[in-house]
């Protein structure tokens, strides 16, 4: 029992640190840190394997657990943040996201995307979180209700079944025998000095608040878990409930976010869409390329102009000033208010048979405010020239000359007089497991259960332009009330409410799941006594999701949506049988073995498996080695999205009007491959907010995307205190479901002639000017990803000064970050940051030095590390190959935080935490264009707000 119990107490060590790495040899016996140990010997499940062990040994894959107090200490209230705080984990939909929030909070390891991470809870799957996505809602597990959080990395097929690509979140409740109640308060505070976007936004005349603000985006929060032991020890009941609000924030509380980046994040720029109306406008003539007017006339490209409406009523040349700076009123943070409730029970009745059940509750709402609507050049208005005020007829007369009576005109004018905009969403999740288990003999137990999941949605988009309202009420021949845009400052509050629309999506997504196994003990091979383990079972599973758009989403009648929004449903089942295998060949090797056949209603049969090893040759060191083969499955909305019309961000390379310096990237005969005449060459105006039609959508033909894990680690256990690790990993998915993107579509085209069939331009050349042109960029099989890298970890504990003093350390070093496109260049983005790279840094730790008193206080230091990385764009005829950048050197030296926070404890268990996250206020990296997921940052992933200041009191009864 020797190296046994050395294992545990290194595993005791490192639970005891802020952020804890297990050796997959998780919670074995009870012990302290003084090396006790409790002789009682009992078996356990860990994350990645059904096997029951004795000393742990099982899944192959190293897995990283936070538990309950390391959550409590971080000061969190939101799950997500706490998983942030990982190397391996980037989140995705947050309460950071503003613009295109689903009201969701998403978590994405290893940044291969959310749905390629497997979320459970107590080693069963979440179904989905929303409308938007088939991504798990991570907000609504309850952080009070948990005794920890596995998460393994690579992929866990065999085991769990698709999706677990990149690897498994998995929350593991606790059973409470006692009482519980926290309240608990926090908020954001920031000294608004930017000295880089501070002269940018003065130059714009811009407002920006500087000084301290705060504390705002506050966040309160109460939360209890009671539960009971009864019969003797033989059940437990738990109960939790939880109520929070997240109180709102806006992108003008924040100099740094008071104004929009450009692409190159050189200046501040603003939409076209201002507050003085700006028009792309020309007559109609025969032999016109655009729109339909009258009588066999079409708007007239070649007469195009560009300008707005000045003082005079009369028409001023575009000069690229009169822009609307939308940033201020869009939220930072979105509104949230949100509760659950739960219980968790089990009856051990007697040996053979424990009956248990779990149910968890969760409704939320969340309002996310997104600047005014605007009419955004997205239609032709065919208006006779008496349809205008007479200044404005007066002035196209100077323009054009007599004899033209009617004109098209594309309108960008901002909706500042109806106010902004709000996307509200609503999520209801039920969750429920009920199952039984127990032993068949001394040797073989089993499991049977059945869960069933399901989320209702509504998001109700409110105040956008109604676009079959603006075509009436421009028109002073059809207008209910006339939409004034052509009279100076003539658009009054009162035309404004005549002119929005409301649209509502509704869905329900659910998931249902059969299972069942055994798993006992076969015999021992002669060069061990341990004995072989295996499990066999199977799986059932059914989803279900279904979005209704009402006729305002479908037909895409709200203007500021980018396109329709079209209802969207579908189901698919699959039937699995499984099996694992853990082979002990010598009392220090084990061989880990794991097979299941899945067999999809969509994509037929699926193999996956997986072969490691486990080696401890002498008690400091362990190595572990495992390969796995994953699949993910395409889901519902790859599958059985409508083909529609969006918006992409970015440039056309065959753009630019030669006449006003705009030189177009390719030459005439690459532009040529696109679609473009040489008459359109040096002709086709870009657009002014960097957006151009595509076709998306999904393809029922997709297959199963294949991944391939390699990991192979060490761990090394010098002295009973101190616990050091590091595990190589290798990703590599093939078949991968994507889709090529627009711009590389249109690059590609010029470039080799690849793909041209899917572009279409509009008469005049335009990619963006009405809705014939765009590009087709729906889903297809065909991409790869090749990520790999090295886990680093260490823990170290002692008993000094009356208490224990802990350092521990996690991090990641990224060796690759491949993504390969067909038909385009593959790329890397490792250290990189660009429109096709999220931030990889090769190098992100955390480390953190903690106190225990063992009696009236404890507190902690973390450091909080993310490596540099640098803008993946060059420059081309003068323009930036992408359109974004990072702010002043189009790099970033890497991101520092540090992090401080101490518990006092009274009446026995209770206690106050407060504590300060970012203690030095730290800016994010700014980033201009599409790099930029909310105000100029990459939410989400670097702190964005400044410091976060936290304080709770936990009562324990």
């Amino acid at each position: 029992m020797k190296s046994l119990h050395k294992r545990q107490l290194s595993l005791a060590v490192t639970a005891a640190l802020a952020t804890t790495l297990t050796s997959g040899l998780a919670f074995g016996q009870d012990e302290d840190i003084d090396g006790a140990v409790d002789d009682t010997v009992e078996e356990v499940i860990v994350t990645g394997t059904r096997i029951k062990t004795e000393d742990g040994f099982g899944a192959t894959s190293p897995v990283t657990v936070v538990n309950a107090e390391n959550i409590k200490n971080l000061g969190f209230v939101n799950i997500e943040q706490v998983l942030n705080s990982l190397p391996s984990i980037e989140t995705s939909q947050n309460a950071n996201i503003s613009n295109g929030a689903t009201g969701t909070a998403t978590v994405d390891l290893r940044g291969l995307g959310t749905n390629r991470t497997l979320v459970l809870i107590n080693g069963r799957r979440m179904q989905a979180g929303g409308i938007y996505s088939q991504a798990p809602d991570v907000g609504q597990v309850p952080t009070i209700a948990l005794e920890r959080v596995d998460v393994l990395t690579g992929g866990a097929s065999a085991t769990y079944g698709a999706d677990a690509v990149a690897g498994v979140v998995n929350f593991v409740t606790r059973k409470m025998d006692g009482i519980e109640i926290r309240g608990g308060w926090s908020g954001y505070r920031h000294d608004n000095d930017n000295s880089y976007i501070q002269p940018l936004l003065d130059a714009r005349n811009f407002d920006y608040p500087s000084g301290t603000e705060g504390p705002d985006g506050e966040n309160y929060q109460i939360d209890f878990i009671m539960g009971s032991d009864f019969a003797d020890g033989k059940g437990n009941a738990t109960v939790y409930g939880t109520w929070r609000e997240q109180k709102e924030l806006r992108q003008e509380s924040r100099d740094y976010s008071s104004g929009a980046l450009t692409g190159a994040a050189t200046g501040v720029g603003g939409s076209a869409n201002a507050i003085i109306p700006n028009y792309f406008l020309a007559p109609t003539v025969v032999g016109g390329q655009g729109p339909a007017g009258t009588n066999g006339r079409n708007y007239d490209y070649d007469q195009e102009f560009f300008g707005n409406i000045n003082s005079s009523g009369g028409l001023t040349p575009w000069d690229g000033t009169n822009r609307y700076n939308y940033a201020p009123i869009n939220h930072f943070l979105r509104p949230i208010e949100q509760w659950s409730i739960g219980a968790f029970a089990e009856y051990k009745l007697n040996d053979h048979f424990t009956p248990y059940f779990e149910t968890m509750y969760a409704s939320n709402e969340s309002r996310a405010q997104i600047a005014e609507s605007g009419s955004f050049f997205v239609e032709a208005y065919i208006l006779d020239l008496d349809d205008f005020p007479a200044p404005f007829q007066d002035a196209l007369v100077d323009l054009y000359g007599p004899g033209y009576d009617e004109f098209g005109v594309y309108v960008g004018k901002r909706n500042v007089e109806g106010g902004p905009r709000s996307s509200n969403t609503t999520h209801d999740s039920f969750r429920m497991v009920t199952g039984m288990k127990g032993d068949i003999n001394d040797t073989w137990s089993y499991d049977i259960s059945y869960l069933y999941g399901q989320t209702r949605s509504t998001a109700t988009y409110i105040n956008d332009f109604f676009a079959p309202k603006i075509t009436k009420n421009i028109d002073p021949d059809t207008a209910d009330i006339l939409w004034d845009v052509f009279t100076y400052q003539g658009v009054t509050p009162e035309q404004a409410a005549g002119l929005t629309g409301v649209g509502v999506l509704n869905g329900t997504t659910s998931t249902e799941v059969i299972n069942g196994y055994v798993t006992g003990d076969l015999f021992a091979l002669p060069t061990t006594s341990n004995p072989i383990k295996v499990v066999v079972g199977y799986e059932w599973r059914g989803e279900k999701f279904e979005r209704i758009a009402d006729t305002v989403f479908e037909e895409g009648q709200l203007l500021g949506q980018g396109g329709p929004t079209p209802s969207l449903g579908g189901s698919y089942n699959v039937s699995e049988f499984f099996g694992e295998a853990s082979v002990p060949v010598l009392d220090s090797l084990v061989l880990d073995l794991a097979y299941r056949y899945s067999d999809y209603s969509t994509v037929g049969g699926q193999d996956t498996y997986r072969i490691g090893a486990d080696f401890q040759p002498i008690d400091l060191l362990r190595i572990r080695m495992g390969y796995n083969r994953a699949v993910r499955a395409p889901n519902v909305s790859e599958l059985y999205s409508q083909q529609n019309l969006g918006l992409w961000a970015g440039v056309d390379p065959c753009g630019g009007i030669v006449a006003n310096g705009e030189a177009p990237e390719y030459s005439q005969a690459q532009c040529a491959n696109t679609g473009v005449t040489a008459g359109q060459y040096g002709n086709i105006a870009l657009s002014p907010a960097d957006q151009y039609n595509q076709i998306t959508g999904g393809n029922p033909g997709l297959d199963a995307e294949e991944a391939d894990t390699i990991t192979f680690g060490v761990v090394l256990t010098p002295t009973d205190n101190l616990t050091i690790s590091a595990d190589y990993w290798s990703i590599e998915i093939e078949e991968t479901v994507t889709s090529i993107g627009a711009e590389n579509i249109v690059r590609q085209c010029a470039e080799n002639g690849l793909f041209c069939d899917a572009i279409t331009r509009s008469g005049n050349g335009s990619l963006w000017q009405g809705e014939t042109g765009s590009v087709l960029n729906a889903s297809l099989n065909g991409g790869k990803n090749t990520w790999e890298g090295v886990d680093v970890a260490g823990a170290w504990g002692i008993d000094a000064l009356g208490g224990s003093f802990n350092l521990s350390l996690i991090g990641t070093y990224m060796l690759t970050k491949e993504v390969e496109i067909p038909g385009a260049d593959t790329y890397d983005c490792v250290g990189l940051i660009s429109s096709r790279c999220y931030p990889s840094p090769e190098w992100r730790h955390t480390a953190t030095a903690s106190y225990d008193s063992n009696g009236f206080w404890a507190a902690s230091i973390r450091w909080r590390h993310f490596g540099g990385v640098d803008y993946d764009g060059g420059l081309t005829n003068g323009r930036s190959e992408g359109i974004d950048t990072i702010a002043q050197d189009e790099s970033d030296g890497g991101e520092n935080y540090l992090d401080l926070n101490a518990t006092i404890r009274f009446l026995g268990d209770s206690e106050i935490l407060v504590g300060i996250n970012n203690v030095l206020d730290e800016e994010p990296p700014l980033v201009g264009g599409s790099l930029s997921s909310n105000a100029n940052a990459t939410a989400g992933f670097y702190d964005t707000l400044g410091q976060y200041l936290f304080a709770q009191v936990t009562f324990r009864l």
